[in-house]
């Protein structure tokens, strides 16, 4: 973790290394900028722009929740849930193809080139398959868009209200997990970008989730080490976390975290929602050492979070790499510390029982 400072991938980390129902290893690394009289990184004080872990930690359980409710089925149309998603090709693309990223659909849309929120998510809307849906796993953010509009839809709550009253709340974690950070906050929000030389906190770094309000299935969330730390442990309790309420049954989680669609040559295997072991890459983020079952997710501004359910073992990493990075291909420097991690982390846990 201190290499990752030092050679320029980011001024600032947190790692967290846990079991269900106890932390093994929880410490912050570096500042929140490069200027080292700046604000140090902290697990309680600290929220880190999460990027993609958003469509695990927040988009992914509000489904959990409204499938086990029986409110959202899997293998219906997507177009039943949202009627204008009906363009050529696209009635065919269901809820678990969001899920599993074979809707066929493409990877990205230039959003943030639309003059307001429903705009862009009219361009989200309009938006028809590359390929057959079913066909291939296509990793998009347009899947996690629109399953977080079929959470509004579903629920009548936009997604960040939904998933703070049904999942954040009982968790104890609505003050530590926020889309839309208030002022305040801004000091304890570790940037992500510069803007005419200034750093840039608390604002979402992806374009996408800004155009479409700072609440989107795919991006938006911030969140501390500790509180990310305990919703790890609620995925490993299957629904629990120590000392709360149960959240979820243990049947859904299984049903989530199962690999549902198989890896190929450059594309990881899949669950409902996260990704699974193997992950296609030449240097896994998960490192060699992790169980079969294992699943996780990483973010574009540093972030990831693995589980390996068989070890029961969770390792969470959170950086601010997109924040003016010293050092050139910091994205696959940190894949390779990601993995580095892991591995240590695997042997550490072998090694306690």
């Amino acid at each position: 973790m201190d290499a990752g400072i030092r050679e320029g991938v980011y001024p600032g980390a947190a790692l967290v290394i846990g079991r269900h129902d106890t932390v093994l290893f929880a410490k912050a690394y570096g500042h929140l900028t490069w200027a080292l009289k700046g604000p140090a990184a902290s697990m309680n004080d600290t929220f880190w722009d999460l990027a993609s872990l958003t469509k695990v930690v927040a988009t992914t359980p509000s489904l959990m929740l409204l499938v086990e409710r029986a409110q959202v089925s899997l293998d219906t149309p997507v177009v039943r849930y949202i009627p204008e998603f009906n363009g050529p090709g696209t009635a065919a693309i269901t809820v678990r193809h969001l899920l599993t990223h074979t809707s066929g659909l493409r990877g990205t849309l230039p959003l943030r080139d639309a003059p307001d929120s429903a705009t862009a998510l009219r361009m989200v809307f309009t938006t028809t398959p590359v390929v057959a849906p079913g066909s291939r796993m296509v990793y998009s953010d347009l899947n996690a868009i629109l399953l977080g509009v079929i959470v509004q839809r579903v629920s009548g709550q936009p997604l960040d209200v939904f998933v703070t009253r049904e999942v954040y709340v009982p968790l104890g974690l609505d003050q530590q997990m926020l889309f839309r950070p208030p002022k305040r906050l801004e000091p304890h929000i570790a940037p992500t970008g510069m803007w005419h030389g200034h750093p840039v906190a608390g604002l979402v770094n992806d374009p996408n989730a800004a155009r479409l309000g700072g609440v989107a299935g795919h991006a938006g969330l911030f969140a501390t080490a500790n509180a990310l730390a305990r919703f790890a442990q609620f995925m490993l309790g299957e629904g629990s976390a120590p000392r709360s309420p149960r959240v979820i049954k243990s049947e859904t989680v299984h049903q989530f975290t199962q690999v549902a669609v198989a890896a190929r040559h450059g594309a990881s295997a899949r669950t409902l929602g996260w990704e699974a072991l193997p992950t296609g890459e030449a240097v896994s983020s998960a490192g060699t050492l992790l169980g079969p079952r294992s699943y996780g997710h990483t973010g574009w501004t540093g972030t990831s979070l693995w589980i390996d359910p068989d070890r029961d073992l969770f390792i969470l990493l959170l950086t601010n790499r997109a924040f003016d990075p010293h050092t050139r291909r910091s994205f696959t420097k940190l894949h390779e510390i990601r993995g580095r991690v892991a591995d240590a982390a695997a042997r550490a846990a072998d090694a306690s029982h």
